[in-house]
């Protein structure tokens, strides 16, 4: 059975409002499931915000037990800080080809990385860098 950590819609028409829950992959979106981990309110409240609440020891344990988060749930975790960021590419339309470029995750607008220099290892440092370009140069 695997278990997926998804949104079930409750609410009126035109006024949603999601519970996040863990169920079991084959059942319906609004169909049995497993147990309640919190809610979601898309609508913004009184002071212009999204309201979320969430039982974060009860996700930890879902996540470690190998339960997969569906995409929105993935987006509202890593706002509540429980994942990393998602991996997102911008698209330039839609059934277009997908541009390579990093995507904001807040924002959603895609990042400007022409002066930011990408290394792969993290304890390298610049010297190490220039001194071992500098051989190739000379040879």
């Amino acid at each position: 059975m695997v278990v997926r950590i998804r949104l079930a819609r409750f609410g009126c028409r035109n006024r949603p409002f999601y519970r996040v829950m863990a169920a079991d992959s084959r059942s319906p979106r609004d169909g049995k499931h497993l147990e309640v981990l919190g809610y979601y309110n898309p609508l913004p409240g009184k002071d212009g915000g999204k309201r979320m609440g969430l039982k974060f020891d009860r996700v930890k344990y879902w996540l470690s037990v190998g339960a997969q988060p569906s995409d929105p749930v993935q987006r509202i975790l890593f706002r509540a800080g429980v994942l990393p960021p998602p991996p997102l590419l911008a698209m330039g339309r839609k059934g277009g080809h997908r541009d390579r470029n990093p995507i904001h995750p807040m924002t959603g607008r895609p990042l400007d990385l022409e002066g930011v220099t990408i290394v792969d290892d993290p304890n390298a440092t610049e010297g190490d860098a220039e001194e071992s370009a500098e051989p190739l140069l000379e040879a």
